[in-house]
């Protein structure tokens, strides 16, 4: 899919504050004709916008979007680890780690980006991540690092715990990990954690973090999602200022991002612990061609995830992990 057209973009910011707006009104300020008012309008539908019309009142949202404001991020982040960091803000983009992954190779340095909606957003293993326009957060944090990629191991860990911590702090009961990569509540996906690699073996090297997390979206955003899902508006039962949010997570992940060559996984070892939702859990991994089947004990030291399975326990450093259900069958 295309990505919108500027006209859509600026349609969509006109009527993001969920007022009704006239067709006329809409036509005057984007310099175009009613039918062509009409004609973007219903363009905006393939990026899950539902654009209300009523011939008496003109056009609005449903619900209202509330936008990343950039000049307001920039000033809550004055303080922070990422003050000094680029910031970018995109309507929409394929991809905010490609890009960063990108902007890196090009030769540029340490960097936050921001998008209200991705074409091509990913999960673990390639997977798409659904990117609804204006709803949620999808955001990545590039930091240099002296040494290599193997010193960064526990790194998408401590991310992780440290978001967890946050949320709870915000007020979100529930919320757990489930290694490597994924924030859940209530046995839904609530966010998610890639960490992206660049650079020499002995270093140096990049790592980019790309977060995603559901904050606004509804029922009628997630149709087709695949999974069972939730978002902090369904947990809370309110709406959130994502500008706000978003500074609260660029903060916490480029804090973690910088303290991990000195601190490592250590300090996060005992909350991550708190949120392991795993532990204890019969599971099946898929990793390297093999299924191994056992019981989740945590994890190690280094991040790894450890498995009881026939008699000894093995330690894991990559693979898909499903919890088996009392009959053995995988969920």
């Amino acid at each position: 899919m295309s990505p919108p057209s500027a006209t859509s973009l600026a349609l969509l910011r006109l009527l993001a504050d969920g007022g009704w707006h006239s067709g006329v009104d809409l036509a005057r300020q984007l310099g175009l004709s009613r039918a062509a008012v009409s004609k973007q309008a219903q363009s905006l539908a393939r990026w899950g916008v539902d654009v209300v019309t009523a011939r008496a009142s003109g056009y609005r949202l449903r619900p209202a979007l509330d936008l990343l404001d950039l000049p307001r991020l920039r000033q809550a982040l004055s303080g922070s680890a990422a003050a000094q960091d680029a910031l970018e803000l995109f309507n929409t983009l394929p991809s905010t780690n490609a890009h960063l992954m990108a902007r890196i190779a090009a030769g540029g340095g340490a960097g936050v980006c921001l998008a209200e909606h991705q074409s091509a957003g990913r999960g673990r293993r390639g997977r798409e991540w659904h990117s609804p326009f204006g709803r949620n957060l999808y955001l990545s944090v590039a930091q240099a690092y002296e040494a290599g990629p193997a010193a960064l191991a526990g790194l998408s860990l401590a991310i992780g715990a440290a978001l967890a911590q946050l949320l709870t702090a915000l007020g979100i009961a529930g919320v757990g990990l489930k290694w490597p990569n994924d924030l859940l509540c209530g046995g839904r996906k609530l966010g998610g954690i890639l960490i992206e690699l660049q650079g020499d073996t002995q270093g140096p090297c990049w790592a980019v973090a790309g977060i995603g997390l559901n904050v606004n979206m509804d029922v009628d955003d997630g149709p087709s999602i695949d999974q069972p899902w939730t978002s902090l508006a369904r947990l809370a039962d309110r709406s959130w200022d994502r500008t706000a949010l978003a500074a609260q997570v660029v903060s916490t992940v480029r804090q973690v991002m910088a303290e991990f060559p000195g601190n490592g996984l250590a300090p996060w070892l005992d909350a991550y612990a708190q949120f392991d939702l795993l532990v204890g859990c019969p599971v099946n991994v898929d990793w390297a061609g093999e299924r191994i089947s056992g019981v989740a004990r945590g994890i190690d030291a280094s991040g790894a995830l450890l498995v009881d399975c026939a008699g000894e326990r093995r330690a894991l450093w990559g693979g898909e992990v499903t919890v088996r259900a009392a009959r053995g069958s995988a969920v």
